[in-house]
């Protein structure tokens, strides 16, 4: 009795949620690369390993950085009814309408793309090697979770309807059990934004109206399910731990209709076309002449306090912290 109760607090103390999960964040990053045209590509896949591994940065930076983390999401329905008109698209409107405060606490991600769009493009410009990767592979995360129905709600983890869970669910154990084995990621090639803007707001509006769908099928979907059948103890990285059985996250993903290899598709997409578009934009520079990258002291100084902070979180078991 006693080594099993000890057994159930290391469960709890290691079960995790996620943003994207780890996982997904690397492989959008990834497979975004492939969809460059031929003067980009070189270039990115030369730097690939790089891109990937710090598609997770901004999460890291949420232990380490206090204004992180609205920087992720956007409680948008906070502001009223689909499609939520009483919010101004500008960020100067909204902040005289709102105040910048409210926006924070409900999240900026649609305003912030913007902003990383802009430096990715001075980057290019500036042919700030360094720059160019570090902010690709930071803006391949925010695309990536503008995307994702539950950052545009404030139900963010089903935790007003009973769902405490359902957040790293849908973003991290489906990909997980599925993407490598069922999903495709045959997508074709990255296009230009024309308005990145309104592009921003029409996948943030997408994610918003799959938000209910999100967590009603969900609900609907427990009910038919025992926990006993709707749970199970496997093993991740060494520890073992109580998440959603396959049977019943293969039932999910089923009942979504592609939903979520639908949105991580969009997400590549996405990552990709706003790199080409912020190159264009830059002047289409030749990044065949780029040097090897060279990081500051400040930079490597930024990465090493990311990857401490990550380290005393993951000691605490809050390895991949859930949130919006």
């Amino acid at each position: 009795m006693k080594k099993f109760l000890i057994l159930v607090v290391l469960l709890v103390i290691c079960q995790t949620s996620f943003c994207w999960g780890f996982y997904a964040h690397q492989k959008i990053n990834y497979y975004a690369v492939f969809l460059l045209p031929p003067q980009m590509l070189l270039f990115y896949k030369q730097n690939i390993q790089f891109i990937s591994e710090h598609a997770i940065d901004p999460d890291k930076r949420r232990y380490a950085v206090a204004e992180e983390g609205p920087r992720h999401y956007i409680d948008i329905d906070k502001y009223g009814k689909y499609p939520y008109d009483s919010l101004p698209r500008r960020w100067d409107s909204a902040v005289v309408k709102f105040g910048e405060d409210t926006l924070n606490a409900h999240g900026i991600v649609p305003w912030w793309l913007q902003v990383m769009k802009a430096s990715l493009t001075k980057a290019f410009k500036e042919k700030n090697t360094a720059r160019i990767l570090k902010l690709s592979a930071e803006i391949g995360h925010y695309l990536a979770d503008a995307h994702v129905p539950l950052h545009a709600s404030s139900n963010h983890d089903g935790q007003h309807t009973g769902q405490k869970g359902i957040h790293g669910f849908w973003e991290s154990r489906i990909p997980e059990l599925l993407a490598e084995k069922e999903w495709s990621f045959f997508i074709g090639k990255a296009e230009y934004i024309k308005n990145t803007p309104d592009f921003i707001w029409k996948r943030v509006l997408e994610s918003a109206a799959a938000a209910d769908t999100v967590l009603k099928f969900e609900k609907a979907l427990s009910l038919k399910f025992s926990p006993d059948l709707r749970f199970a103890f496997e093993d991740r990285n060494g520890v073992v731990q109580r998440q959603y059985s396959s049977a019943y996250a293969k039932a999910y993903n089923d009942g979504l209709n592609g939903m979520i290899e639908r949105r991580m598709r969009q997400s590549i997409f996405a990552v990709a076309s706003f790199w080409y578009t912020a190159w264009v934009d830059a002047g289409q520079p030749d990044l065949s002449t780029l040097s090897n990258k060279t990081f500051t002291e400040e930079e490597l100084g930024e990465f090493e306090a990311l990857n401490k902070a990550w380290r005393s979180n993951e000691m605490k078991g809050r390895k991949e912290t859930p949130g919006p």
